[in-house]
């Protein structure tokens, strides 16, 4: 079984490194920067890294990809729509493929950006998803390029992955995005043990991360707007604002909105 590696990048990001033993090969998923990457490989002289694996264009994601590519040779995976640097294979959702002997599916998730893609690698039950910036732990990403539908769409088919999947998403933002989970849910039982947990990780500069799709349907706020007690809270934030609700504004647009702000 492959070993899941969160590698720190910049002031927030992971780069995660996906690591084989048996066959000596890695992956890695989003390289903003290949400094991180080409440290570990030099530590680890015996591995080849053979994949990356993009999600969507922004530089904090790409910018590592020609330098490893480089020192690698490594085979560049990315969404066909988007302008990914040295990209080889063109993905645009559907595919079923596989990568370190394991089964990989790539899922198209509008949102963020326009082509992000995301990765659902090894067991069925118990994969791990690699996310980009669309699923956040505690929250999602903004609406860069897609509409709110769009984002909520993408969220819900990731929602639907088995409890068990392990969410690796590109930035610590735990902390920060539980604060607002808990003005938006305070009597959410499950979510005030959460940030307990993650308030003792990050006193300890341990990363929060990964995250699974059992805890995120259980305290994400983005996929939980369904609830009545989180809509009562929106009514109550669009209020505090003399906003209106109009036809096309759903909780899900309303709730974006309102973690831009907060």
């Amino acid at each position: 079984m492959p070993q899941l590696i969160a590698l720190p990048a910049f002031t927030d990001n992971y780069i995660w490194l996906l690591y084989d033993a048996k066959q000596q090969r890695c992956l890695v998923v989003d390289p903003g920067s290949a400094a991180p990457v080409s440290t570990w490989l030099q530590q680890h002289p015996e591995v080849q890294l053979s994949h990356i694996l993009i999600t969507h264009h922004h530089p904090d994601h790409t910018a590592g990809i020609a330098e490893l590519k480089s020192l690698t040779g490594a085979t560049v995976w990315g969404p066909a729509t988007e302008n990914i640097p040295e990209r080889d294979t063109a993905l645009h959702g559907g595919e079923q493929c596989a990568v370190l002997g394991q089964a990989c599916r790539v899922l198209a998730l509008p949102g963020h950006t326009l082509g992000h893609i995301a990765y659902v690698i090894g067991d069925a039950q118990a994969p791990w998803l690699f996310c980009g910036d669309t699923l956040f732990s505690a929250g999602c990403g903004r609406l860069f390029e897609g509409s709110p539908e769009q984002m909520q769409a993408s969220l819900a088919q990731l929602a639907a992955l088995p409890d068990a999947t392990l969410v690796c998403c590109a930035h610590e933002y735990t902390a920060s995005n539980l604060r607002f989970a808990l003005t938006v849910e305070p009597d959410n039982h499950a979510l005030q043990q959460r940030a307990d947990a993650v308030a003792q990780l990050r006193q300890a500069h341990q990363p929060t991360l990964p995250s699974t799709i059992g805890l995120e349907r259980a305290t994400n706020p983005f996929l939980r707007t369904e609830q009545s007690t989180i809509g009562k809270k929106i009514d109550e934030w669009q209020a505090s604002k003399n906003s209106r609700q109009t036809s096309c504004q759903s909780r899900f647009a309303l709730l974006r909105q309102w973690k831009d702000v907060f």
